[in-house]
């Protein structure tokens, strides 16, 4: 559906503890997180305003933003 919005704190709401306190205490976590919900603030403006991009080029924004979903839910619940 275009438009949704998937932040990480939208994604994972049970973590959402978690998620705070790793950002707070890990910057590399901390900086998965932004990258993540930059990357998805782009993706929504661009479905939302039918902004000129093709089909590959958005997916494979939205290939980049799945991965670091992953890698960040890996995270969360490994505790490493």
């Amino acid at each position: 559906m275009l438009g949704e919005i998937h932040s990480i704190h939208h994604e994972f709401p049970e973590h959402h503890a978690r998620i705070d306190d790793l950002a707070r205490n890990d910057p590399g976590f901390r900086s998965q997180i932004q990258e993540h919900d930059k990357l998805d603030k782009q993706i929504r403006g661009l479905e939302l305003r039918e902004s000129p991009i093709g089909d590959e080029e958005m997916e494979a924004l939205k290939r980049h933003r799945l991965q670091l979903k992953d890698q960040i839910l890996k995270r969360l619940l490994n505790g490493a």
